[in-house]
């Protein structure tokens, strides 16, 4: 990356971070260019020489914000799941600790993403990052256990819906809670194990 390259690249990731910071406490509708600007140290001329309009930089923070997720998981996607069609249907859960802990170690991590996206769910799609939960996971699991394919998703709104309450609580409460407690919740909460709660 030369000179040049890093300035901008400096440059649009100040603004996606003003970006982030201003959704925290205001409606994507309502957010100004001039307030983006402010917020990042940088003039207008320099906002429209990036890009055209704000919904320009939103999908560039979601990327960034995608790219950055993604970061979290250094195993191979299939190290991670597992192989699903050699498990056990008992050993499958609809949830796996390998995939949760670092998802909720990334939440953890950008704590105001995430208050931005409950706060503003259409605008951030809030539930973006629960694509490859139901990709990946609930939907080849559901599939192994012979769930019709048109219940599918209502099982999977079920579960995305429980687990982003869940996330959204601790988000209240600061992140202060280990990630392997809230791991163990969810999990407990997917399939409960009676009495083995904080083991």
């Amino acid at each position: 990356m030369n000179k040049s390259e890093s300035k901008y690249f400096n440059t649009a990731l100040r603004m996606n971070e003003a970006l982030i910071a201003l959704l925290e406490t205001k409606d994507l509708e309502y957010i100004t260019v001039k307030e983006i600007c402010h917020q990042a140290g940088v003039n207008r001329s320099t906002f429209y020489l990036h890009y055209e309009t704000i919904a320009d930089l939103v999908n560039e923070t979601l990327e960034m914000i995608h790219r950055r997720f993604l970061s979290y998981f250094p195993q191979q996607e299939e190290d991670v799941l597992g192989n699903m069609s050699s498990r056990e249907r008992e050993e499958l859960v609809l949830v796996t600790r390998e995939y949760l802990l670092p998802y909720l170690r990334f939440i953890k991590d950008n704590k105001k993403v995430y208050r931005a996206a409950f706060r503003n769910p259409s605008s951030m799609q809030a539930y973006a990052q629960y694509r490859e939960l139901k990709q990946h996971i609930l939907g080849p699991i559901l599939e192994r256990f012979e769930i019709p394919a048109a219940h599918r998703p209502y099982y999977i709104a079920y579960y995305v819906e429980g687990i982003a309450a869940i996330i959204k609580e601790w988000l209240q409460q600061g992140c202060t809670d280990e990630v392997e407690m809230i791991a163990d919740i969810i999990e407990s909460c997917v399939r409960p194990r009676g009495g083995s709660h904080g083991k």
